[in-house]
């Protein structure tokens, strides 16, 4: 009789670093490179193992749990660097490759890629791709899954799946690459990513703006009349537990915004920033350049995206419009009213996102903390059915779907 191959082993400790929400993996398995990792979803395929990838966890809130978790597979040793050609800006690496070491491996040549991810020194590019994740600067870069120009994926029979290359013209067969984007790990592992790199701007600036009280409608309406358009906008309404203390002043919310480009257009964009929000009634704007810490302080404001507070809170993304970005946080606002719930929030008023943080009281029994976050995220979903969890504070176990209303 054939035996079924077995099952890695872990220390218990270990294990418990790879949980999906509350589901433990039972035991995990750390490959070294690509055929390891398609070895062990063949054995795993042939016990009927379910499986999850994980890379640095740090957007695990996306999606639904997994119903089981038998086995976690971690993308943490598929870290290297295979070919980095900065003269055709091109750059292949594995997929358990941190953003931080990328972005460090990228600076030496004065290149970069937009992935804006929170938590960079953990976040992982795999995992970054697999989750869908949308930074705040496509608008002007793209999406990453438009700066993706081949994967190579692990798939549940085994079997390495290539796609694309590393030439960014690629012309012939189906871009299979952007179908993994935002899969969640259901159609296979990544195991390794190709990308198109992008020089580094000439200048990076942050201007920071708290606003005074009443001032909040007009002013992002003055930032969306701008000339010159900032590279991202962003409108923060509380998140003071994680927020930089220049970006949690404002008694309206603060705005923050980004330009990048050459010196003249910056300091242009600059003056015209000042007018416009001092003829909306906000009177101070700091600034921030690179070597005063803007990177750092919009690093930060990334982090807040997913930023849960523990035991109480969900976090929802809607998307849309830009023109439609204020109207959906002020139905956000108008939702929860009657509800027995707070409300973060961030809007970006370049992409039209609606990052909505629901918490409710500390005090609040766990029993009676889960029912009022369902019952406010059913309230807001009312208004903004498109709605999808981004992060959680605590598990559901399917009380609330991360989805919202089917299509």
């Amino acid at each position: 009789m054939r035996r079924s191959p077995a099952r890695p082993r872990v220390k218990a400790a270990q294990a418990e670093t790879f949980a999906a929400d509350a589901r433990v993996a039972g035991s995990v398995a750390t490959p070294l490179d690509e055929l390891e990792a398609a070895r062990v979803l063949r054995e795993a395929g042939a016990r009927g193992d379910a499986v999850v990838a994980f890379g640095g966890g740090t957007l695990q809130g996306i999606g639904n749990p997994p119903r089981t978790l038998e086995l976690a597979l971690s993308t943490r040793r598929l870290d290297a660097i295979f070919a980095y050609d900065y003269r055709d800006l091109t750059i292949g690496a594995g997929a358990g490759l941190t953003l931080a070491r990328l972005n460090s491996a990228l600076a030496q040549h004065k290149q970069f890629i937009p992935l804006d991810a929170p938590h960079p020194s953990r976040a992982t590019l795999g995992g970054t791709l697999a989750a869908g994740w949308l930074g705040p600067r496509r608008a002007r870069y793209g999406r990453p899954r438009d700066l993706l120009i081949g994967t190579t994926a692990a798939l549940a029979d085994g079997t390495l799946a290539h796609s694309g290359g590393m030439v960014v013209k690629n012309v012939t067969g189906y871009d299979l690459s952007k179908l993994y984007v935002g899969s969640l790990g259901t159609l296979g592992v990544l195991t390794r990513t190709n990308f198109k790199t992008l020089p580094i701007p000439q200048g990076f600036r942050l201007a920071v703006a708290p606003l005074p009280e009443g001032t909040r409608e007009r002013a992002a309406q003055h930032v969306r009349g701008l000339a010159l358009e900032p590279t991202a906008a962003l409108l923060f309404s509380g998140f003071r537990d994680v927020l930089p203390s220049p970006l949690a002043e404002g008694a309206d919310g603060t705005l923050l915004l980004l330009f990048e480009g050459s010196a003249a257009a910056i300091e242009r964009a600059t003056r015209d920033l000042r007018s416009a929000l001092g003829a909306a009634g906000v009177p101070q704007t700091r600034i921030f350049d690179a070597d005063a810490g803007a990177h750092q302080t919009f690093q930060r404001a990334i982090d807040a995206y997913v930023a849960s507070i523990p035991g109480r809170s969900v976090t929802l993304r809607a998307l849309g419009l830009p023109e439609g970005a204020m109207t959906r946080e002020r139905a956000a606002r108008e939702a929860l009213e009657p509800a027995a719930a707070f409300l973060d929030t961030i809007v970006d008023l370049q992409s039209g996102d609606l990052i909505a943080r629901i918490f409710v009281d500390g005090k609040l029994d766990p029993l009676a903390v889960r029912g009022t976050l369902s019952d406010a995220v059913a309230s807001l979903r009312e208004r903004l059915p498109d709605a999808i969890v981004l992060a959680r504070g605590l598990p559901f176990d399917g009380e609330i779907d991360a989805w919202g209303a089917p299509p």
